[in-house]
């Protein structure tokens, strides 16, 4: 079975960058999205100003 790893990563103000986390899924969808940003919210994540999701299907929905 073919796995994906989705990296995430954050540019500060001062133009710092972090890995902020690696997420492995099966299938990318709304509910693998929503948990991918709440686990970011709970960990300190306080905004979101630009995203690059290349198209993925289910990360739009999740600001909806």
């Amino acid at each position: 079975m073919l796995k994906s790893v989705y990296i995430i990563i954050g540019i500060d103000l001062r133009s710092k960058k972090d890995v902020l986390g690696l997420y492995i899924s099966e299938t990318e969808g709304a509910n693998f999205w929503l948990s991918v940003l709440t686990d970011l919210q709970n960990r300190g994540v306080e905004d979101i100003l630009i995203t690059s999701v290349d198209g993925l299907k289910g990360f739009p929905t999740v600001f909806k």
